[in-house]
């Protein structure tokens, strides 16, 4: 290790929890506090180990398919969204439902309908098997390719070349997407592009952050859980953008701390799906072995908000019952 008087973190600002997963998260414990427990979820209401333990312990179920949940129940719709077969099943199963999905990712399934609509092969830029995808597949599953990276496009057929359009899973690499369009468009020239980028505000503002500081690191530190598809694309942003190291831990007590060998700088940021409480703890336990400098790089301000799902508000309004007195 380097001497103490050197040794400093950077600390990514933004990071952490976005909007809609604040919002995810938030619709579950509103809905404990207004309905009582159990309350079901389908699938992790977002991609974090500590999340989804935590809302455990306050009475949350979690389920990975609708069938699990018993008849008249109430069910949350995770962050990540679902195809319309899910409402099906649920409506089947007289299921309350709360659909806590993103409202960056409802813009991307609308996108998928109006482009179907249109008689459109839609490209869709994602990873096969994650969440988002699938949901996103099942609005217009005739018209969907899965396009899973650069490497992929080659593999692409379509009807008629002159009617592509693509789409995007909302936490992919900005990078990365932009290479995928490219040679799609190489491909297909043609190609339509949404009416709007599909990656998220909040992935795009942390990749920012990282890219910032990654020069200036000899050690990036990624709070977040491995099936966290923008907190995994953290780490690759930081070695792309010149860390000499870059490490995913979803608690602090599983950094190794042969990491810190010869490190002076220590870069620390955190997955759109991760609780503040965690990257603190991270920062505790860097401070205790002589990085107690903390920066704050900050790339830019974040002031978006989400209303919680609209069901959820519906019967917050809602008067009490009077009950009878006597």
């Amino acid at each position: 290790m380097t001497s103490n008087d050197q040794r400093r973190v950077l600390l990514a600002k933004p990071r952490g929890y976005c909007a809609g997963v604040d919002r995810a998260v938030e619709a579950v414990e509103v809905a404990l506090e207004k309905y009582g427990a159990p309350i079901y979820v389908r699938k992790q209401i977002v991609h974090n180990v500590h999340v989804v333990k935590t809302l455990e312990e306050k009475g949350a179920i979690f389920v990975e398919e609708t069938e699990e949940v018993p008849k008249g129940a109430i069910v949350v719709f995770s962050a990540h969204g679902v195809a319309p077969v899910v409402h099906e099943e649920a409506a089947g199963l007289d299921l309350r439902t709360i659909d806590a999905t993103c409202p960056l990712v409802t813009k991307v399934h609308k996108e998928a309908v109006r482009f179907a609509k249109d008689d459109y092969d839609i490209l869709l830029i994602g990873h096969e098997g994650h969440e988002e995808v699938i949901g996103t597949s099942g609005e217009a599953p005739d018209h969907i390719h899965l396009v899973d990276g650069p490497d992929d496009v080659a593999n692409v057929q379509v009807r008629d070349p002159e009617r592509v359009a693509w789409l995007s899973q909302t936490t992919l690499s900005v990078s990365e997407t932009l290479e995928t369009v490219a040679k799609l468009r190489e491909r297909f020239p043609h190609l339509t592009d949404p009416p709007s980028d599909d990656i998220c505000y909040a992935t795009q503002n942390r990749q920012v952050a990282v890219k910032e500081m990654a020069a200036d690191s000899d050690l990036v530190i990624v709070v977040g859980s491995r099936n966290s598809s923008n907190s995994v694309r953290l780490v690759e942003v930081a070695l792309e953008h010149g860390a000499a190291a870059s490490h995913l831990v979803d608690y602090a007590d599983e950094i190794d701390e042969s990491w810190l060998d010869g490190v002076t700088t220590v870069g620390v940021t955190s997955g759109a799906s991760v609780p503040d409480v965690l990257v603190q703890g991270v920062l505790a336990w860097l401070a205790e072995r002589g990085y107690a400098d903390v920066t704050e790089v900050e790339s830019v301000k974040e002031k978006v908000h989400f209303s919680l799902p609209k069901e959820l508000r519906r019967d917050l309004r809602a008067p009490l019952p009077i009950t009878p007195v006597g």
